[in-house]
């Protein structure tokens, strides 16, 4: 207990750290998440990592004080970068969406309270349930536990000025637009090819109300091709929770001054 108490400043960044992680990393950072549980289980993951590695002794002065910032901003941000990828599924959602038409019809997200496309909403809730299925939420917590290998406690700052760190960045931003077009390229490219079906309906037979006949046709053609790719889908999510935690790790080095 006289060792805990000493070294109470280590353990208060380590809870720090965590506690700023669950604010943006996916499940845990969801609203339907009572706030007291993430509070115990950060306060409970902290003690676990403060007996389980060697921390050093801290002060309480001004350096302690943005010691305390740093961690907090660490854990902000390889959260924020996970759930940035994690978002490439229901942007993949909206994608589709808006070639089969039901881009005018928004749900409630429980989990964030924003509005999401309808199919964007059935992707995220699927790789969510595919997460905790092959426990990746475990590997998330595996993530920040290891973030000490690379960003000591007693590293005084982040590297915001380094080039290669905001490039990393944004790479990764981009990164997040090109799987959601990956994985939804094969429900538009489908979709588009009805309309160009359509439009030559629409051109040899006047007669016929494309407008009336084609909505319907695009919702069907789509949501069987949405059932044949729901397998590859599901590969490209199980990819994707892989380039979550290689993003997390480099961006890591990055921060620590190994990349």
């Amino acid at each position: 207990m006289e060792q805990f108490l000493s070294n109470f400043p280590a353990f208060l960044l380590i809870f720090v750290r965590i506690t700023s992680f669950f604010l943006m990393i996916p499940i845990f950072s969801y609203r339907t998440i009572p706030t007291q549980f993430k509070v115990g289980l950060g306060f409970f993951l902290a003690l676990i990592m403060f007996w389980g590695m060697e921390v050093p002794v801290f002060e309480i002065d001004t350096a302690y004080y943005l010691l305390i910032i740093k961690e907090a901003f660490v854990g902000l941000l390889i959260g924020f970068c996970a759930n940035m990828l994690f978002s490439a599924v229901q942007m993949a959602g909206g994608l589709m969406d808006f070639q089969l038409g039901f881009a005018i019809a928004n749900v409630i997200d429980p989990q964030t309270g924003a509005q999401s496309p309808l199919t964007g909403q059935y992707l995220t809730v699927t790789a969510l349930f595919f997460l905790l299925a092959t426990n990746g939420h475990h590997l998330l917590l595996d993530g920040i536990f290891y973030s000490y290998q690379f960003i000591p406690l007693n590293q005084p700052w982040i590297p915001f000025g380094d080039g290669n760190l905001m490039e990393y960045i944004v790479k990764t931003f981009g990164l997040m637009f090109s799987i959601a077009f990956q994985m939804s390229i094969p429900v538009v490219g489908s979709i588009f090819l009805v309309d160009v079906g359509l439009g030559i309906v629409a051109r040899t037979v006047p007669q016929l109300n494309i407008f009336v006949v084609g909505v319907p046709i695009k919702i069907i053609a789509g949501l069987i091709i949405l059932f044949i790719v729901m397998g590859v889908l599901m590969g490209a999510i199980s990819e994707l929770f892989s380039t979550i935690l290689t993003t997390m790790r480099d961006l890591m080095k990055l921060i620590g001054g190994a990349g």
